[in-house]
């Protein structure tokens, strides 16, 4: 197969360039990326070119000399497929097959190939299923060879029936229907499991992060669990909640989701809302950023653009924490440079540095989560006979136990209480609310 970026360039003074959100990407690293997305279903690539263009065509995206150069190549190649690292209009991509003769697929084509492989839960599958069909419905008319139109009944009477690709569309808006059914059969599922989460109650912790940013590695790290990571793009596809310790022995729930990439189809976006439902409702947002990328920026811009689609503003500090991973990449000299620029940052916007690889910085994280995790909670001073084994067992379920002395048969607890415990921990143990001295 062949790789192509078409990648629009950048003039001096233009409004991208000029635009202060804006950040350039290189060409070179998308292109990799783009590959790295082919290698991720197993696709055995000839050759990876970029085709700098100034403006998109109406009809092929790319100029008609960039076509036939593409053309040539392909078939010097003898490939059968070309990946465009764009996202194509139906008659764009169609054009572009009949003049590359190859089978074209675009990004979001590519990508819904790899959610297609890589989706194992059902509500995955439902979710890759139904982007795939909004997105193949307008599409229908790319590679069919049986459009002539069908006559309805026998032909005394009536007009003519449906044509073959008016049939296709409906048959695949009846399966589009029957999956939003499912759908909401496995969301109503899962706030169910969300609420009974919020009766115990446990906060929720999720990861966020551009694909292959090491947050699975960091997922393995912090709760001692073993969910896949790879040095793969979306390596990890489905969901995953597991409990999080806290330093000082309170519990929350970690969340490892879906990786997120330079525009990410929204048809995606739109299909995984549901799973993205646990980054909607986390108390506080973990985004994991590859600090050692070259596109590191370029990234995080990304990963902002899609949590703002999801409603979520990516600078709300208390909220979110941004966590420089990949750190151990770094010899000393870089690294305390990379310290400098960290410490360089408002104190409401600070970066933890960490290695999830290595475990470097993950004792300070962990800190930080329990400190923005402590935010709406209440602190108690409680005194509790050292004989009420009942009650001490309550409080070490409930509640973070912060400090414990025993004086005179007497336990001294100072403990954190989220709001829905603190009026019971108040009424059953006359506890007080705690004054530091």
């Amino acid at each position: 197969m062949l790789v192509v970026g078409p990648y629009l360039r950048v003039r001096a003074g233009s409004a991208d360039a000029q635009s202060e959100s804006h950040v350039q990407r290189d060409a070179e690293a998308r292109l990799d990326e783009a590959a790295g997305l082919a290698r991720a279903i197993d696709l055995v690539i000839a050759d990876a070119i970029i085709a700098p263009i100034n403006q998109i065509r109406p009809a092929t995206y790319i100029g008609k000399g960039k076509v036939e150069e593409i053309a040539a190549l392909a078939k010097s190649l003898d490939v059968e497929l070309v990946v465009m690292d764009c996202a194509l209009a139906p008659i764009q991509q169609r054009n572009l097959e009949k003049e590359l003769q190859a089978k074209v697929l675009d990004r979001t084509g590519l990508i819904l190939e790899i959610f297609g492989r890589r989706a194992k839960t059902k509500e995955g599958s439902l979710q890759v299923e139904l982007a795939h069909l909004n997105y193949q419905r307008s599409r229908l008319v790319r590679s069919w060879t049986h459009l002539e139109r069908q006559r309805g009944g026998f032909g005394f009477m009536g007009g003519p029936g449906e044509t073959q690709i008016e049939a296709d569309r409906r048959l695949i808006q009846e399966r589009i229907t029957k999956l939003e059914s499912e759908l909401k059969k496995v969301q109503a599922t899962r706030r169910l499991h969300r609420a009974g989460r919020q009766r115990v109650p446990y906060r929720v912790v999720a990861l966020v992060g551009y694909t292959n940013a090491g947050k699975s590695t960091l997922f393995n790290r912090l709760t001692r669990a073993d969910v896949q990571a790879a040095d793969m793009l979306f390596a990890t596809l489905d969901p995953t909640l597991r409990a999080l310790t806290l330093p000082h022995g309170g519990k929350a729930m970690l969340s490892d989701t879906v990786g997120f990439i330079s525009n990410l189809p929204t048809q995606l976006v739109a299909a995984f809302r549901a799973t993205l439902e646990e980054v909607l409702e986390a108390d506080v947002i973990l985004h994991v950023r590859d600090i050692s990328h070259e596109d590191a920026e370029a990234q995080q811009s990304d990963v902002d653009a899609v949590l703002r689609q999801l409603g979520i503003n990516p600078d709300d500090s208390g909220r979110i924490i941004e966590v420089w991973n990949k750190i151990d990449r770094y010899d000393s000299e870089q690294r305390e440079e990379l310290l400098n620029i960290a410490a360089r940052r408002p104190e409401d916007h600070p970066a933890m540095l960490v290695s999830a690889v290595s475990g470097e910085g993950i004792d300070a994280l962990l800190a930080a989560i329990e400190e923005r995790l402590a935010a709406t909670r209440t602190t108690l001073d409680l005194s509790i006979d050292a004989a009420d084994g009942a009650g001490i067992s309550w409080l070490h379920r409930n509640s973070e136990v912060l400090a414990k002395e025993l004086h005179d048969g007497r336990f001294d607890m100072t403990v954190r209480v989220d709001e829905t415990k603190r009026d019971i921990v108040v009424n059953r143990f006359d506890a007080v609310p705690h004054h530091a001295t």
